[in-house]
């Protein structure tokens, strides 16, 4: 398990879902994300920096984002 900082690029409000770009790897970009239903919407802006946990390294559908901030 391991986390790691990522900015926002997409929040679905409707899935709970973000397509996100992870920090220092500006060629791709993981697409729907869990987001914690803790966050609420309106702090799920474009830009924003995230905390990222990934479950497990060696698949990137288990992640999940937990923390939003600026």
């Amino acid at each position: 398990m391991e986390i790691k900082r990522a900015v926002l690029k997409v929040f679905n409000s409707v899935a709970y879902t973000a397509s996100i770009q992870l920090a220092g790897d500006y060629k791709s970009m993981l697409e729907e994300v869990k987001v914690a239903r803790n966050i609420p919407a309106a702090e799920m802006l474009a830009g924003r920096n995230l905390g990222v946990w990934f479950f497990d390294d060696h698949n990137t559908k288990d992640t999940l984002v937990i923390a939003v901030y600026s």
